[in-house]
């Protein structure tokens, strides 16, 4: 871990930096909008797994009879296009820019270096997210007790590592100011 950690601290630069907070500011401001309205258009409903923090089993459930067949559809075909591309986009912005800002800052002997890595957890129980609750609406009517149960602890793991590593950044953004202060007033 060590050693892909240190890895993108070698590599983010500012121009790093710059390129991803410019992919995720155009993709959160237009791909991103565009997919929710297709999204409730083709689902007839603004309410999704995705965008919820906690959701029962049979909230799901609902869900999925709310979207009506073509809907279960759209929402899969999303799951395995769009969302297999934003957690990208905002796991290299997160990753990038955590280790941008936190390398200025912390010392290459420190183990809070790691600490650029927590945005690939969230990206991990985001694809679970998709899996599981994929496989419910391709299923349903038919239950999926198993990948229903794990589906909304899934969803709230990914929102804990996703908004933490948003807190990681801010607090590695307060550091990198703090830090550039400091050099300032030694100069």
């Amino acid at each position: 871990m060590k050693r892909i950690s240190n890895w993108f601290y070698s590599t983010s630069t500012s121009w790093a930096a710059l390129a991803a907070l410019v992919v995720f500011l155009l993709f959160t401001s237009f791909v991103l909008p565009q997919q929710a309205r297709r999204s409730e258009l083709k689902t007839g409903s603004s309410v999704s797994p995705d965008t919820s923090f906690y959701y029962s089993p049979q909230e799901l459930y609902r869900m999925a009879e709310r979207y009506g067949e073509e809907g279960r559809k759209a929402y899969i075909q999303a799951r395995f296009s769009f969302d297999l591309i934003f957690p990208l986009v905002y796991t290299t912005f997160l990753v990038v820019l955590i280790s941008w800002l936190a390398g200025a800052f912390i010392p290459e002997s420190s183990p809070w270096r790691l600490l650029n890595l927590v945005p690939f957890l969230g990206m991990a129980f985001d694809y679970l997210e998709n899996i599981s609750t994929s496989i419910v609406m391709g299923r349903f009517p038919d239950p999926s007790p198993l990948f229903a149960a794990l589906a909304s602890p899934i969803t709230v793991i990914k929102w804990i590592f996703v908004t933490g590593s948003f807190f990681i950044l801010s607090a590695c953004a307060v550091g990198w100011i703090i830090n550039r202060f400091r050099e300032i007033r030694q100069n």
